[in-house]
This record gives structure tokens, C-alpha cells and sequence, in this order.
């Protein structure tokens, strides 16, 4: 039944999707409208874990609103509007001459599109990035998944302005290798996609570690109520916690900048989704409601593996969707110049998810097999006394080169 209530609202939308295509435009329609859903499951599916690293430090009503409102801002917003934004600053037209391109002239508007791409992909492509370079540059990061490579970035993160400066070189080799004659489009675009990252992560870590949005909480008289009764009892008050044990959970201003930062995060992994999305149809209402559906489910299973507490349960997830991260940030800028088909994209996602997966139980079951060695060990001894010596224990941190504790996972807030 909890799998039923946090996905219901995908299989509706799914069946009234694909009916009101088939009414309005017949079998065809539907049939695509079904693909599109498809393809945007599977290029994003990465996407559900990045958000779900996000949405478990966020209370339940944020989640509910990210389940909700985002929902209404990644279908209507990212895969209708917001094409329709970038060929109208990239073509100088108005927003309504585009919207009336898009409607009487199809094939015109996805060329326009298309012509918009390098902008789109540098835009992406950076935002992407550099998700993926302060994962690998965290130096509180204590698992490792693959630990030859991820050791020296680690060490190196103690400079914290590492990640910004490499980001801006990739740009700069990226404008002037890599973009042919879009190379000042393709600068403006990305610094432009630098200067989102850095403004809304800034702001939504500003107010999460001062604790200012706890001040705007309707939980603030439920918190004082606890920790009155705390101290009459003698015992610590409880913290608001998500489905990981040790994490307090942002409310207020601090989940309304982790919210935009989600919103954007989205933003940068339906670009590829959106333009390959022409290449299947050019009607741009069954592009959003092909995308829309794929994003629903992107969306429940976020929620999906924030309640269930799989990140802490399978601890390499979070490493292989940000390897998916890079993977995708260099692709798109490769698709500057040359096209990559979405399958590859989609498959580069997949393999690494995967493999974290495989790596995660391999991990749990050499850490149960410790603990019943350990378990072992701590009872009777040689001489038949209890002993508490624990030398049978296996390293858990040897799998894959990830070293540390198993409680510990992801990147820090």
C-alpha cells in the first residue's frame, strides 16, 4: 500500500496521458506518447537519485510539494515553456511569435530548437558538472566507492575553491576545442549555468546552516513542546530526522533554496530529454505529456528511495549516479558539435547505476559476514571464557575500493 500511495499519482497520470493522446490524435499519439515516457525514465533515472540525496534532509511537506507543485514545474515549466524561453532569447523573437511557431509550424520551431542547442548543452552541461565536482571534491566524504580515484580528489577538496576553478577551465576548453563557430554562446550559456549553481546551492546551504528556516516551520511549537519535555525528563530532545539516521532535517527558507536547487537540478537533466525528444515528434503538447509522465515516475521513485532508506542501505548508489553526472555533463558537451544518440546517454546512466548497485550488495553482505565473524569472536574463547577480541572481523572497506564507515554516506550538507 506505501508503494501504491507515493506511485498512485504516476499510474494516473500515465493512463490519462496516453488515453487523452489517443482520443485527441489516435493509436500514433498514444504509442508516442508512451515512448517518450520511456525515454525520459530512462535518461533521468540517475536524476531520482541525485534528488533523493536532496530531498531526505527536506521535511515531509516539502516532499510532498517537490511530489506536487514540482511535478506542475517540470512538466509545464521545463519540457513546454521552457523550450519555448530558450528559442525565443536565442532566436530574438517574442515568447508568444515562438508559442505561435510551436502551434502552426512545428518543423520551423524544432529547428529553432536545435540552433539553440549549443547554449542548452553548455548551460547543462556546467550545472552538471559541477554537481559532480563537489561530490568528488567533498573532503568529509568517508565512503569510497572506487577509491584509487576518488582518494586524490578528496585530499585535494581541502582547497575549496577547487571545484569552481576547474569548472571554469572546463568552460574555457570546452568555448574553444569543442564548440566550433558557437564558442561565445556557448561561454555566456555556461557561465551563466556556473552563476546558478554557485547562487541557488550557496543560498540554500547559507540558511540550512544557520537554521533559519526552522524559524518559519509550522513544527517550531511541536520542537519547543519537545524540548520542554526533554528537560523535564532529563533526556536530549529529538530531532526531526528523514529515513538516514543522523540527518536533521532542513524546513523553512533553507527547503525553499533546497527546493529551487532541485528545480534546477531537473532543469539540467531534462535538456537532453527535451531536444531528443524532436526527434521522435515535433508536436510540443505530446512531447510534455511524453516527458511529463517519465518525470512523474522520476519523482515517485525519488520519494520513493528517500522513505525506504535504500542511499544508506545500498552506499555506492549516490557514487554511481554522480559518475552517471559527469558522464552526462561531458556528453552533452561533445553534443555541442556532434550528435550522441539518446541511448548511449541512457545506457552510460543505467551501466553506472548498476554497477553501484551490484557494488552496494556485494558491500552489505561482506559487512554481514563481518559481523558474524565479529559476533563470533566476541563470545567464547579458546579457553572457553567470553572474550570481546574481535580479530576475525572482516575489513568492510575493502569492496571496491571504499574504505570507512557503512553509516556514513553521500556528500556532506
Amino acid at each position: 500500500m506505501h508503494v501504491l500511495r507515493i506511485f498512485g499519482w504516476s499510474f494516473a497520470i500515465t493512463a490519462i496521458g496516453i488515453a487523452a493522446a489517443g482520443v485527441i490524435g489516435g493509436g500514433d499519439a498514444a504509442a508516442i506518447v508512451a515512448i517518450l515516457a520511456v525515454l525520459e525514465i530512462s535518461l533521468s533515472f540517475d536524476n531520482a537519485v541525485i534528488n533523493a540525496t536532496i530531498l531526505r534532509r527536506m521535511s515531509e511537506v516539502w516532499q510532498r510539494l517537490f511530489l506536487s507543485l514540482g511535478v506542475i514545474i517540470a512538466v509545464f515549466g521545463m519540457r513546454l515553456l521552457f523550450p519555448i524561453v530558450i528559442v525565443a532569447l536565442t532566436a530574438h523573437l517574442s515568447p508568444l511569435d515562438v508559442f505561435d511557431l510551436a502551434l502552426n509550424d512545428e518543423a520551423e520551431y524544432a529547428a529553432r530548437l536545435h540552433e539553440a542547442h549549443p547554449s542548452i548543452a553548455a548551460f547543462g552541461g556546467i550545472f552538471l558538472f559541477m554537481i559532480f565536482l563537489d561530490f568528488m571534491f567533498d573532503p568529509e566524504r568517508d565512503i569510497q566507492w572506487l577509491r584509487w580515484l576518488e582518494e586524490p580528489f578528496r585530499k585535494a577538496g581541502q582547497l575549496e575553491v577547487l571545484s569552481v576553478v576547474t569548472g571554469l577551465v572546463a568552460l574555457l576548453v570546452v568555448a574553444e576545442a569543442f564548440s566550433g563557430d558557437h564558442t561565445q554562446q556557448v561561454l555566456t550559456a555556461g557561465v551563466a549555468g556556473l552563476a546558478t549553481y554557485l547562487g541557488v546551492r550557496g543560498l540554500g546551504e547559507f540558511f540550512e546552516a544557520r537554521g533559519i528556516g526552522a524559524d518559519d516551520d509550522e513544527d517550531e511549537d511541536d520542537d519547543a513542546a519537545q524540548s520542554t519535555s526533554a528537560q523535564a525528563t532529563g533526556s536530549a530532545p529529538a530531532e526531526r530526522r528523514t529515513g538516514t539516521p543522523d540527518l536533521v532535517l532542513a524546513t523553512g527558507r533553507a527547503a525553499f533554496f533546497l527546493f529551487l536547487y532541485l528545480e534546477v537540478i531537473d532543469a539540467s537533466f531534462s535538456f537532453d530529454g527535451v531536444v531528443g525528444a524532436f526527434a521522435i515528434s515535433q508536436n510540443i503538447f505530446i512531447i510534455a505529456t511524453g516527458l511529463g509522465i517519465g518525470a512523474m515516475y522520476i519523482r515517485s521513485t525519488t520519494v520513493y528511495l528517500v522513505r525506504r532508506g535504500t542511499l544508506s542501505e545500498y552506499v555506492f548508489l549516490e557514487h554511481g549516479a554522480h559518475y552517471a553526472i559527469g558522464a552526462l555533463a561531458v556528453i552533452l558537451a561533445v553534443s555541442i558539435e556532434t550528435e550522441v544518440h539518446e541511448v548511449v546517454t541512457g545506457l552510460i546512466g543505467v551501466a553506472f547505476i548498476g554497477l553501484a548497485l551490484l557494488s552496494s550488495i556485494r558491500f552489505r553482505a561482506k559487512e554481514r559476514k563481518a559481523a558474524e565473524v565479529e559476533s563470533g569472536a566476541g563470545g567464547a574463547g579458546p579457553d572457553g571464557q567470553d572474550s570481546d577480541d574481535s580479530d576475525g572481523a572482516v575489513d568492510s572497506g575493502g569492496l571496491g575500493g571504499g574504505g570507512g564507515k557503512a553509516s556514513t554516506v553521500g556528500t556532506s550538507s
